[in-house]
């Protein structure tokens, strides 16, 4: 059984867990599964296939007798270019001896039953204290799963939902949220990825009607609907045991699943 949290972080009912938090705690499963999804959102790319070719460098004929090197060199007279070499790897302005191809194979796959595996484990794994605290995520005495009540849906303000983890009993987490934001220096800076946050909790609900963008402020937290919940969510770099919120109405789904109501899979 669970207890339902009111927004005062208060119980209010005792709930059945879903049969899904009974399953065995699979790890190695987790940590394939979440690699061969993660390749499903990559871009493929590479290079032009004549990049650094598209040169008039030739090698002397005979290449030989020259008093100078084997490398073909750029044709021409009173050019900065001309005497150069070009047109082969290991030479300024040359081509890349192994560039990146756009053709290479990098999305993967993944058995549908393998697939469905990982994401039941995933979520047996948000009910073990020992796995969210070894994460990382300092959650006390808490017990778990954690359920909230549907009300939670419609906060649109992030002061309300940062009061609410404070009256849940996360304080100390908030902290290591907060304190655990750093700047990266160098190129990142330029790619948009120029700051690194710590996962923080995550709140699947049915019906996101708000939350999510009072979410979008506290650093690490993350909203989702439990039709694409996905291992990426529940276990980020493959490693399993986020601190996860359940609303009343996403364990309802959970429950119906056991039932024989299929449950989306999202990559």
């Amino acid at each position: 059984m669970a207890k339902i949290l009111d927004l005062e972080g208060k119980p209010t009912k005792d709930v059945a867990l879903p049969e899904v938090f009974s399953r065995p705690l699979r790890p190695d499963i987790i940590i394939r599964a979440f690699w061969i999804l993660r390749s499903h959102g990559l871009q493929p790319y590479g290079r032009d296939p004549e990049a650094g070719e598209k040169t008039s460098a030739e090698s002397g004929w005979p290449p030989t007798g020259r008093g100078i090197s084997r490398i073909p060199r750029v044709k021409g007279e009173r050019s900065r270019r001309s005497g150069q070499a070009a047109g082969v790897a290991s030479v300024v302005g040359g081509r890349l001896p192994h560039p990146p191809r756009s053709e290479k194979v990098i999305y993967n796959k993944i058995n549908r039953k393998e697939k469905r595996l990982a994401l039941e484990t995933a979520i047996a794994f948000t009910g073990d204290a020992n796995a969210v605290a070894w994460r990382g995520h300092r959650i006390g005495g808490l017990e778990l799963p954690l359920v909230i009540s549907d009300d939670i849906e419609s906060i649109s303000k992030t002061s309300e939902l940062h009061s609410f983890f404070e009256k849940v009993g996360l304080t100390e987490e908030l902290k290591r949220l907060y304190g655990g934001v750093k700047r990266r220096s160098g190129k990142p800076r330029m790619r948009g990825r120029a700051y690194k946050e710590p996962i923080g909790p995550l709140i699947v609900v049915t019906n996101d009607r708000g939350v999510g963008m009072a979410a979008e402020a506290i650093p690490g937290a993350k909203v989702v609907t439990v039709d694409s919940l996905s291992v990426l969510h529940l276990a980020p770099a493959g490693v399993a045991g986020r601190l996860t919120f359940w609303t009343e109405s996403a364990f309802e789904v959970l429950r119906s699943r056991n039932k024989g109501v299929e449950m989306k899979v999202e990559a």
